[in-house]
């Protein structure tokens, strides 16, 4: 009877594992806790066929610039050298001007869908598949521009539903973890 009972505890268990998409988006929403940027914060995970990480980026200013001397604002009247726009490179850039091994065929992982200049380096890294957590800026010229590069590429993007169910399972999780501090 036990045992049974075992049995059925570790099928709970496999059941409540995070799938492969989840698993890279909360890597990838990780990644956007490192950008500095008080109103914009994304993160990117690139992925092999294995299911291995490649690559991680986060949006942020140029890596070795006093990052004090720079504006994090967004205020398009004050002109492009007063905004946060004309310095920050895109977590996408990042992940694949730091990437360790080539990006063909790797599925990126990203809490915002790409603009249309990381749609250019993606498309000529040989992505394979675009998996977006947020598109709130759909209606806009870059993200036009992206979907249309990725569809002239052949690269699939798709948006990944994040599940109350997922949210309110990580918010128990996290709090179990911080009891036992």
């Amino acid at each position: 009877m036990s045992e049974n009972v075992d049995q059925n505890i570790n099928l709970i268990e496999v059941k409540s594992a995070l799938n492969w998409d989840e698993y890279f988006m909360l890597q990838a929403m990780i990644a956007s806790f490192r950008s500095k940027d008080p109103s914009t914060k994304v993160g990117a995970v690139f992925v092999d066929e294995n299911n291995h990480q490649v690559t991680m980026g986060y949006n942020g200013f140029v890596a070795g610039i006093d990052e004090t001397r720079l504006p994090w604002g967004k205020d398009s009247s004050v002109g492009l050298e007063h905004q946060k726009y004309g310095y920050v490179v895109h977590a996408e850039a990042n992940a694949i001007l730091h990437a360790k091994a080539p990006l063909k065929n790797t599925t990126a992982y990203v809490t915002l869908f790409p603009c249309n200049e990381c749609a250019k380096l993606i498309a000529s890294s040989k992505v394979r598949e675009i998996v977006f957590l947020s598109d709130k800026h759909a209606d806009k010229a870059h993200s036009k521009i992206a979907r249309k590069i990725f569809d002239l590429a052949g690269i699939k993007h798709r948006q990944l539903p994040i599940s109350e169910n997922l949210l309110n399972s990580l918010n128990d999780h996290l709090k179990s973890l911080l009891t036992e501090l």
